[in-house]
């Protein structure tokens, strides 16, 4: 492990104060920090010991490498990959500077809570797999992917460090070489099944409690062993087992692929909702606790915080249990701001909540995604046997066009409509139901998505009988791209329907949008909710 060669009252570069160690992994320490100019906003600064070369002396680009792959990630995944502000390199060790991340590191996670059950550990995988599927799709590779990488905030997803160590120096690995896969340990040159390789791990380390391959004394030591070591079959994976063995597959050429693990962690998440429902208890807010007070009282450290923190995560939980009942997307109050689905990351299975945490399903049906903007809007009244709706079944369709999602059961696919190659829509439904979804993917849209929605989506939805747009057209992020979401009523053949719309930007032009349609009176339904969710969670692009 790298030894910390600074103190706290020493400056890094000059500008940064170092004020305490929140992380420690093999070669890597992670700091709290401060600016000592301006604002003194905190920070997250990662020292990272770099391998000297042949002379002596530390490779100059590791800096740049880091800067660069910082914003072409967050580009891809905004929010999700925490930007790089300042990297500097200085006597032999990179310092990389980000903005103060709110969550803490799995790897502190794991210390101090112990191992996960496998439901927490596969809805991780989840939002892990999401940042690593916008990488890999623009050839991009993380290569240093470790629990140390890996911020766990207590709202919303994951947030990935370390993009652009692989490869910034000629080491196989700079960080946690525990995690590396048999290629990197071997000096092959790598690619993204090196990353599905320490995912694995990563799950693996979650269930038990500690990594496939231990860390030894060096790192050649180590990563000799997860070459040449057999693996010891994980104990308490339970129906994460045969993902985490797909995925350490010594041979990379035998790993499962992104869209099999997917499906493998999607599986985990549908069969045991008992077990996801206990596993999502609201994390406390250790990190932002500790950030506040060591704001408020610059010469505290977290020893001298232990009792006060102590204190703090006592009124944490009581407070979260007591606010389960107002978790978004759990009250039926019109002005619950989480009511909307959330897909920056896949969420858990129909029954739970519809922004990607499990909480306490309310008794009374889920309002509408966009039910904190339908003040101008009629409201709709689900029939009275719908709280009670059964859960409905699903089945996988895979379209040759590239997309796969699954549907209710008894659904088919009802039409499809082309434009040349420039796109094409396919609508699904079943005889009887008066409800819809239809897929477009489309080659030849803008940068914008709020402005595909608006420019040109709307003014042909404006031609049709009794459209009326509900509330704003809302930006947002769906397995990591780009992406926004539109409601509306409309009239087809004398029923009032209402839509909602999500539309999501590949890249290069291209993107798919969903339109789930409902009659507007039972757009509300607990089925219909439902349904809605289980789209925008399995909705998979399979090819373009």
């Amino acid at each position: 492990m790298v030894k910390a060669h600074v103190f706290t009252h020493e400056l890094v570069a000059g500008r940064y104060r170092l004020v305490d160690v929140v992380h420690r992994e093999t070669n890597r320490v992670c700091w709290y920090g401060k600016a000592v100019e301006g604002a003194q906003r905190p920070y997250l600064l990662t020292e990272t010991a770099l391998p000297a070369d042949s002379e002596g002396e530390a490779p100059p680009r590791a800096s740049a490498t880091v800067i660069r792959m910082s914003e072409t990630m967050g580009t891809l995944c905004p929010g999700r990959v925490a930007p790089v502000v300042d990297a500097v390199e200085e006597n032999g060790t990179l310092w990389t500077v980000t903005e103060w991340i709110d969550g803490t590191p799995l790897g502190e996670l794991l210390v101090q809570q112990g191992t996960f059950n496998y439901v927490r550990a596969a809805r991780i995988g989840l939002e892990l797999l999401d940042v690593l599927e916008a990488a890999h799709g623009e050839g991009i590779t993380h290569g240093e992917l470790s629990p140390g990488q890996v911020f766990v905030p207590d709202r919303g997803p994951v947030v990935v460090t370390g993009f652009g160590l692989a490869g910034a120096t000629l080491a196989p690995r700079l960080t946690a070489p525990s995690y590396a896969s048999p290629e990197q340990a071997r000096d092959e040159r790598i690619g993204p099944a090196a990353d599905l390789w320490a995912l694995g791990a990563i799950l693996y380390t979650m269930v038990e409690g500690r990594p496939p391959f231990r860390d030894r004394d060096r790192p050649e030591a180590t990563l000799k062993g997860v070459d040449r070591l057999p693996l010891r079959t994980p104990v308490h994976a339970g129906p994460l087992t045969q993902t985490v063995l797909g995925l350490l597959r010594k041979n990379s050429r035998e790993r499962l692929t992104r869209h099999v693990v997917r499906e493998g962690l999607n599986r985990v998440l549908t069969e045991d909702p008992d077990t996801l429902a206990d596993a999502a208890v609201p994390r406390p807010r250790l990190r932002g606790v500790y950030t506040a007070a060591a704001h408020a009282v610059p010469g505290w450290s977290r020893t001298t915080l232990a009792v006060g923190t102590a204190l703090a995560v006592v009124t944490i939980a009581v407070a979260a249990l007591a606010a389960t009942h107002e978790l978004p997307g759990t009250g039926t109050s019109s002005t619950d701001a989480g009511s909307r689905p959330t897909a920056s990351a896949p969420p858990p299975p129909p029954a739970d909540r519809t922004d990607g945490r499990s909480g306490t399903p309310s008794a009374s049906p889920t309002p509408g995604p966009s039910a904190s903007r339908t003040s101008s809007a009629p409201p709709s009244s689900p029939p009275p046997s719908a709280s009670a709706a059964p859960q409905q079944v699903f089945h996988r369709y895979t379209a040759p066009e590239g997309f796969s999602v699954d549907l209710p059961s008894g659904w088919k696919r009802t039409g499809t409509k082309r434009v040349g190659d420039l796109s094409y829509r396919v609508t699904f439904g079943a005889k009887g139901d008066p409800r819809s979804l239809a897929v477009t993917y489309s080659t030849v849209l803008g940068p914008d998505p709020v402005a595909v929605w608006r420019d040109d989506v709307e003014p042909e939805l404006q031609k049709e009988g009794g459209y009326q747009r509900i509330g704003a057209i809302e930006a947002t992020t769906y397995q990591g791209h780009k992406a926004a979401d539109m409601e509306w009523y409309s009239d087809a053949g004398g029923v009032r329907t209402r839509t909602f719309g999500r539309g999501f930007l590949l890249g290069g032009g291209r993107g798919f949008s969903l339109r789930w349609t409902t009659p507007a009176d039972d757009f509300g339904a607990t089925a219909n909710q439902q349904a809605l969710k289980t789209f925008l969670r399995t909705f998979r692009v399979t090819s373009v």
